[in-house]
């Protein structure tokens, strides 16, 4: 174990039988590589969806950067190791909270494009047409990831092409796959081949296996001219025609234009107390999370919900209710408030959560049917998060996404990243639900230049004014409620930060009206709730939820057990 792991690291190994190479100033092998579930430290930490990007965060850390620094790193490494989600031609959210107590809410969402317009989708009897929503590059919002991240570079120390240099290494000389991500290339070798007017590297003659080593020329060439030129160099020049040259051939509409006005936007934090110690901050709309966190944090702040306990009936029944009323409110509510007028101070304000509470009935399951929104006077689930904290006193959570596993599964010819499906996150007809089976009617509809809704929640918890918890997770309209859980266990239940990411996931979100639990969730509580009037149904893993904690002098970093997802520091 390396001496700068100072603490017990939880460890399963992946060997991969080829020489290293040398990444920046530290040698790290790409094709021999350890995943971490846990690691305590004292200087810094990363933690993130693939043990080799986490590397090449940590690795900036020991070089002097800050967690801004690491964290660009992390996402340029994400966008060739784990092509699922990682991404540029995806987009996403940052929080930060800033040594000098600054807190930064940083949206570099995609946007509809100039063409797109509100009814798309829908053919000449006015029926929705999911698969165009979500498959190919009709499915395609504006990519906002680059330009992001340079306007995470404003917080930064150390030179951008030190920062992108190890993703440019890893895409040009190649690493070596997981198991996991052999299972999600061949699951979508078809996709790959029907989406795609060149045939893109993803697809191979033979399955894919552990072990095999994927290089990406193509995206090699694309990070080195952003390396060169900026963030002109994604949104101008040969990347731009590569793009626009894949919108012609495939019939999408993402234009010159489009590609040259984007901006990334900082906008005001959500920032909330939760009782006398904590302060909760996290992305605003169109980040989802920004108004349903408050919503159901405040909601449960005069329950009794520590005497309850950890996934007892009542405990799980509550935060059951809490999460159908507030999904019911971002059904009819949330959207971009840049195109529509959102009631966000009513919907967290304490009156309105006072009167939405009268609908909680702590002896029997709520009906959908009956609970809608509140009245208001005139987000595969292949997102991915990751968390960064410095010896500085900085912290940082980003979630990014291409929406869908290998979002619209159409890679950009000559460019080799693959393109978002980010137009299916919009409401393509009201009361037709998402691929994540969410619904929304015209506060989210299709506009040219606005930004679809997001379930992400990119969030960080201080205590008693210092940094304390940073956690985030993919997972769709789970995110939310899988934050709010890891809040709850940590702040309420007392749990260590590694049972919080661990333990048994529930999920609620109005409709369908039913709980989603994990295969361990408890039997004998699955039981009780269905006396109780709920219907519960069992589903694959709930997120992958990373979380750094800082206390006592000590960081503790958590990877969920659900993936390769691994924490690496010093």
């Amino acid at each position: 174990m390396s001496q700068r792991m100072v603490f017990n690291t939880a460890r399963i190994l992946l060997v991969f039988l080829l020489p290293a190479f040398v990444f920046a100033q530290e040698e790290i092998n790409p094709y021999q590589y350890s995943i971490h579930k846990k690691i305590e430290c004292i200087n810094g930490a990363v933690v993130s969806a693939h043990p080799l990007a986490s590397k090449v965060g940590a690795d900036i850390l020991k070089q002097g950067g800050n967690a801004l620094d690491a964290a660009i790193a992390t996402q340029l490494a994400l966008a060739v190791v784990y092509p699922g989600a990682g991404n540029i031609g995806g987009g996403g959210f940052m929080i930060a909270r800033l040594a000098n107590g600054k807190n930064v809410a940083l949206d570099f969402r995609e946007k509809a494009p100039g063409k797109a317009g509100r009814d798309m989708y829908l053919d000449a009897n006015g029926n929705a047409q999911t698969k165009l929503s979500q498959n190919g590059t009709l499915s395609s919002g504006v990519p906002g990831t680059v330009a992001g991240l340079f306007e995470e570079l404003k917080y930064a120390r150390l030179p951008f092409k030190k920062l992108i240099q190890p993703a440019i290494d890893l895409a040009e000389k190649g690493f070596a796959i997981s198991a996991s991500e052999a299972r999600g290339l061949n699951a979508f070798q078809n996709d790959f081949k029907k989406y795609n007017t060149l045939t893109p590297i993803f697809v191979k003659s033979t399955p894919w296996k552990e072990g095999d080593t994927l290089i990406q020329k193509d995206l090699a060439a694309t990070l080195m001219r952003i390396r060169d030129n900026g963030a002109k160099g994604f949104y101008e020049g040969e990347t731009a025609d590569l793009i626009i040259g894949e919108m012609k051939r495939s019939n999408g509409i993402i234009s010159y234009d489009d590609l040259k006005n984007y901006k990334a936007i900082e906008r005001e934090p959500v920032v909330f107390n939760y009782k006398m110690d904590y302060t909760i901050i996290t992305m605003p709309l169109p980040a989802s999370g920004g108004v349903l966190l408050p919503q159901m944090m405040k909601m449960i702040e005069d329950q009794p919900l520590k005497t309850y306990g950890f996934e007892s009936v009542n405990a799980v029944h509550l935060m059951t209710e809490v999460e159908r009323l507030s999904y019911a409110d971002r059904a009819k509510y949330l959207g971009d408030r840049d195109f529509y007028k959102v009631p966000v101070k009513m919907l967290t304000s304490t009156p309105y959560i006072i009167e939405r509470m009268k609908l909680y009935d702590p002896s029997k399951a709520g009906n959908s049917k009956d609970i809608g929104s509140g009245n208001i006077p005139a987000e595969s689930e292949e997102t991915t998060h990751f968390d960064v904290y410095d010896k500085y006193g900085n912290a940082v959570s980003i979630t990014t996404t291409l929406n869908g596993g290998y979002g619209s599964r159409t890679v950009v010819g000559g460019a080799g990243f693959l393109l978002n499906n980010e137009m299916d996150d919009f409401s393509v007809k009201p009361g037709v639900p998402n691929m994540y089976g969410a619904v929304g009617g015209e506060a989210n509809a299709i506009a040219p230049g606005k930004r679809m809704l997001s379930s992400m929640t990119p969030t960080i918890v201080l205590k008693n004014n210092k940094p304390f918890l940073v956690v985030g997770t993919p997972g769709g309209t789970t995110i939310t409620t899988s934050v709010f859980q890891t809040l709850v266990d940590i702040i309420e239940f007392d749990m260590s930060a590694e049972d919080a990411v661990n333990k048994p996931k529930f999920h609620h979100q109005w409709l369908p009206d039913e709980i989603f639990v994990e295969k361990d969730f408890p039997m004998s509580v699955r039981e009780e709730l269905q006396k109780m009037g709920y219907k519960i149904t069992q589903r694959e893993s709930i997120g992958r939820t990373e979380v750094i904690k800082i206390a006592d002098g000590k960081i503790t970093a958590v990877g969920d057990k659900r993936g390769d997802d691994t924490a690496e520091g010093y």
